[in-house]
């Protein structure tokens, strides 16, 4: 989340707890929690009764859920945390000058049903199989997308208005939360362990492609071909499974390879560029700095490499 967009957190004398202090925003849509803890605290339990999407805004917590091996929740993940499901939470570095925050949005059953229902009725993904679903218990420990935190900081915003319509604002931005979350889970389920899926779902076969190829000139008409779809069926699907283009894929997956070059002492910015896939200098720092908010030579500066 947006540094500047972030709650502000309570005075010490504000607090009604240093552990868990809850702030509560009801909406008739959805309920927003922000937690924030000022002190080192171990397996605090925490439900919510229903459908919880968490997400780490400062600080450190390590997670217990039934059925996982503990890990560590940090600022850009977000957690999905089933109904009735118990959290355990360690806060191994909170304290006054240090403190964790976090959102839960609690989100009602039918909310998701109703939704979930609608676009597998209006707008069904690429396999017939694979429907729209929102699993909180398979990939439920996400790296946020920018349009998952887009979308999270609008909610945050929505929540903290007084008009109105906030209402009705906050109940389109849920639906398109969840629209985020369900496409984010997607990528997370495909994009990183497509190797499982080659036999049952096309995409998985068009991802292994962009990988072993993202640094040559690939088409949509082979991604398409690969999908045995058209070109503007297969562009389509894409975009709405995923949440982004097959062309933005590919960028993105350059500009890894990219970073992980830069890292590199030896490689000079110029290098780096064509190597990963780019051909050109000028769109490369260009597109360095619009996903990454720096050009590609600072990158290596930070990188204690420049």
């Amino acid at each position: 989340m947006n540094p500047r967009l972030l709650p502000a957190l309570h005075a010490p004398d504000d607090l009604t707890t240093l552990v868990e202090n809850r702030t509560v925003y009801s909406l008739d849509a959805f309920e927003l929690n922000i937690f924030e803890t000022h002190q080192t605290a171990r397996r605090v339990p925490l439900s919510m009764g229903s459908l919880v999407l968490t997400t780490m805004l400062r600080g450190k917590k390590v997670m217990h859920l039934s059925g996982q091996a503990a890990f560590d929740y940090l600022p850009g993940e977000s957690v999905i945390v089933g109904e009735e499901q118990l959290m355990e939470i360690d806060f191994p570095e909170a304290t006054l000058d240090n403190p964790t925050q976090c959102l839960a949005v609690a989100i009602p059953a039918d909310t998701i049903r109703h939704t979930v229902d609608l676009l597998n009725e209006r707008f069904p993904l690429a396999e017939e199989h694979t429907p729209w679903h929102l699993d909180a218990h398979h990939n439920a420990h996400l790296t946020n997308t920018p349009e998952l935190t887009g979308t999270l900081e609008r909610l945050v915003h929505l929540s903290q208005e007084t008009h109105a319509a906030k209402d009705v604002l906050a109940g389109f931005t849920l639906q398109e939360l969840l629209i985020r979350l369900m496409q984010t889970n997607a990528r997370q389920l495909i994009f990183q362990n497509y190797a499982q899926h080659l036999t049952s779902h096309r995409f998985a076969q068009v991802v292994q492609y962009i990988k072993r190829h993202f640094t040559e000139q690939i088409t949509v008409d082979k991604l398409s071909e690969l999908a045995c779809m058209s070109k503007a069926t297969f562009f389509r699907l894409f975009k709405r499974e995923f949440g982004l283009t097959p062309v933005e894929y590919i960028i993105q997956e350059r500009l890894a390879e990219a970073k992980r070059l830069l890292r590199n002492p030896v490689a000079t910015v110029a290098d780096v560029c064509f190597r990963a896939g780019f051909n050109n200098p000028a769109y490369f720092q260009t597109i360095f700095k619009k996903y990454e908010g720096i050009t590609p030579g600072l990158y290596k500066k930070q990188c204690g490499l420049g």
